[in-house]
């Protein structure tokens, strides 16, 4: 007698396989992920700082001068006669003069020309970005948890809600700590979509095709069209408005996405998932399913409790998922440093803004269409450990290239050219991670496993804004930090089960016995 999950499997092929249902399902979620990429990413622009000037005087009644008050943090097209201009400087030192004021680049308007976030604010735009990833962190968690326990479709949208209000929000915001606030909502919808999305899809899809929506470019399609974005608008307020508005579009899709059959089985909703099967046939133009075995392969699968409650827990009362947990959560911690870090350093490399925002997206797009080819060829372990490897080795080459003193120009060219090679691996190497992570959880606790490896990113993602700030004044230390943990993590790689080729499981008990016997 076949077990529930590899029955469920086998029902799945009999509606069609990889079929229509499968495309449509994939589309809505990939146009769903422009408001995931341009919430996460839009700090490399929001961050980014505009050529600045201090404005100060040398008379004794500079208030008599000029009405500093109108020109703080704005532009002045004619400055008065004993009015001066310092470029990127605090403190000019001319005649015990202290600046009165700041000028901006009105090129571009960002949080730190909104706000005036320089000198003794420097700091705040780099706590911003701590305080998304912190709602990142606490999400994963909690996104988790209600996904296995409310159901993956209600998750989903959830947190498509959130995004789309706060963005819509975050573009009206008075000051840099009601922005702050708003990141954190943001950060939050982004935890919760993270962690479902993708255990959503993959569990309306076969074995062979599981990695197809890992290795989809869209998230670095998406990226390089905020960088485009980002160039005609030069607006960071106007640009999470857009954001906004697109996700509530996604919104829409409610109507198209049903909820998955696997998580209503393991919860005993057999005529709602009866229903779900039935709508995947038909879509794609295959007979229903003939499910009257399905009772009877649940109830002689003695692992199958029904609608029983998993939670958190469960990932450190079972050794082998402790195991696991730990092994991933070594990967996903280095991912989301090296990731991030990388994204919002994109201001340190030399050249023009917005084409550096454009190349380090791009980059991803040959890494990512590989992923497919590579796990079902050579496993999911060793593609997972040859990107972090590429990944490990091109930090190196940047915090080397930072720190020897060579020609200027040859500098920055290797500086630049580590930087888009280390993206590459980083990026690929989190995909592939990802499609790993999924296939390792069982149904029961799959969100609340892949919620927790989430979670776990964003610990390395709320340190990275830290050490770019650290960088800018220690050129090396981020990229080094880079190279150790990626390295480590493509050894930790080598030390989880492959998964390629295996049915998923459904069943905690079941899932772990099946993947004990597999471990090769």
């Amino acid at each position: 007698m076949k077990t529930v999950s590899e029955y469920l499997e086998s029902v799945l092929q009999e509606t069609g396989g990889f079929g229509k249902f499968q495309v449509l399902l994939y589309g809505s979620m990939l146009f769903s992920k422009v408001s995931i990429t341009w919430s996460l990413l839009i700090m490399a622009f929001a961050g980014a700082a505009p050529d600045w000037w201090c404005v100060y005087s040398n008379t004794t009644d500079v208030h008599s001068t000029v009405n500093y008050s109108s020109i703080s943090n704005t532009t002045m097209t004619s400055p008065a006669h004993d009015v001066f201009l310092a470029s990127k400087t605090c403190s000019p030192s001319i005649n015990g003069s202290s600046c009165q004021a700041f000028l901006f680049d009105d090129s571009m308007r960002t949080i730190i020309s909104e706000w005036g976030l320089i000198c003794d604010k420097k700091w705040v735009t780099a706590t911003v970005s701590s305080v998304q990833m912190a709602g990142l962190l606490i999400s994963g968690f909690l996104g988790g948890q209600l996904a296995d326990l409310l159901g993956r479709k209600m998750t989903f949208f959830v947190s498509l809600f959130i995004l789309s209000a706060s963005n819509i929000v975050a573009g009206f915001s008075q000051s840099w700590l009601m922005f702050a606030v708003i990141r954190f909502f943001i950060g939050v919808g982004c935890g919760v979509y993270l962690t479902v999305v993708y255990t959503f899809s993959v569990e309306f899809t076969p074995t062979k095709f599981r990695p197809i929506q890992f290795c989809i470019p869209d998230v670095s399609i998406w990226a390089a069209l905020l960088g485009l974005c980002s160039y005609l608008l030069k607006d960071c307020s106007s640009l999470h408005i857009l954001t906004g508005v697109f996700t509530g579009l996604s919104l829409l899709s409610w109507w198209i996405v049903p909820e998955s059959f696997r998580w209503l089985v393991s919860h005993d909703k057999l005529a709602e998932a009866d229903s779900v099967i039935k709508k995947i046939a038909h879509m794609n133009n295959h007979p229903k399913p003939d499910l009257n075995k399905l009772q009877a392969v649940l109830e002689s699968d003695s692992t199958f409790q029904g609608d029983r409650k998993y939670t958190f827990l469960e990932l450190f009362r079972n050794r082998t998922l402790l195991i696991n947990t730990a092994f991933a959560g070594v990967a996903w911690f280095s991912c989301g440093y090296a990731y991030y870090a990388i994204s919002y350093s994109v201001d340190q490399l030399s050249g023009n803004l917005y084409l550096n925002m454009f190349l380090l997206s791009v980059i991803d797009i040959p890494a990512l269409m590989s992923i497919w080819y590579l796990s079902n060829r050579i496993g999911r372990r060793w593609t997972c450990l040859g990107y972090f490897v590429i990944g490990s080795l091109a930090c190196l080459g940047v915090a080397v290239s930072q720190m020897i003193d060579v020609e200027k120009d040859l500098q920055k060219n290797l500086i630049n050219g580590f930087a888009l090679a280390a993206k590459f691996g980083v990026s690929a190497s989190w995909a592939a991670i990802m499609a790993f992570t999924t296939e390792v959880y069982p149904t029961v606790v799959r969100n609340i496993g892949y919620g927790t490896q989430n979670s776990i990113s964003r610990i390395g993602a709320l340190i990275a804004p830290q050490l770019v700030l650290v960088n800018k004044e220690t050129p090396g230390v981020m990229y080094i930090i880079c190279f150790i943990v990626t390295l480590v993590s493509a050894i930790m790689c080598l030390l989880l089960k492959e998964t390629k080729d295996k049915t998923i499981g459904d069943n905690l008990e079941v899932s772990v016995k099946r993947k004990s016997d597999d471990r090769v």
